[in-house]
């Protein structure tokens, strides 16, 4: 069977979270999908990788092109193979946010990344089991945060969002935090030390 997405015009990680959605859909087939940049052809062809899938890219377009990913049996057996082993003995996820930006250098594309980060969270088969904020990550978690939305849908799904109390009392937006609770710095050091993976944003 063959399965076609359209994601032209869309932004990392759109393209790879859209494809992953499709291929839960189907035990076998190959999916299709377009895109119109090269950096996308690559994200593409490296989650067909990290998928245990085989994976071609064709240029249609001046900005156009197209990414095949098989899935076979073999493949999601690899896969679930590979999962299993990985996941033994890891203790809880983690993720720390330092910062209502992600990276050094340019702001605005700070922005971008860090909301992009969060979304790309909320796609994940396993999910962290805590989101740490501090500083200027606390920002993130209150009202008119872009990532708010994404915040939410964690928290529906059971995962711990703590935001420094203070760092919300520096940035005097203690009133304004919409989504998780407020807790100290001796609860997210313990929270990293007793994980088993920690992720900085």
């Amino acid at each position: 069977m063959e399965f076609t997405v359209d994601a032209m015009g869309e932004k990392c990680p759109v393209p790879v979270v859209k494809a992953k959605q499709a291929m839960s859909t189907f035990d076998e087939g190959t999916l299709e999908v377009l895109v119109d940049n090269e950096t996308s052809v690559k994200n593409l062809l490296s989650f067909a990788k990290s998928q245990k899938c085989e994976a071609t890219s064709e240029q249609l377009a001046e900005e156009k092109f197209s990414v095949k990913i098989v899935k076979t049996a073999e493949s999601v057996a690899a896969l679930a193979a590979e999962t299993a082993a990985g996941g033994a003995g890891i203790g809880p996820r983690v993720v720390v946010v330092p910062s209502n930006v992600m990276g050094h250098g340019d702001e605005e594309l700070g922005g971008v990344l860090i909301k992009a980060f969060i979304f790309a969270l909320t796609q994940q088969d396993e999910l962290p089991e805590t989101v740490l904020f501090y500083n200027g990550g606390v920002k993130l978690t209150c009202e008119g945060s872009p990532c708010l939305d994404d915040l939410k849908k964690l928290a529906d799904a059971g995962v711990e969002i703590i935001s420094c109390g203070t760092c919300l009392k520096h940035y005097d937006i203690e009133d304004k935090l919409a989504v998780g609770e407020v807790s100290n710095m001796y609860v997210i050091v313990e929270k990293q030390m007793k994980a088993g993976v920690v992720v900085r944003a």
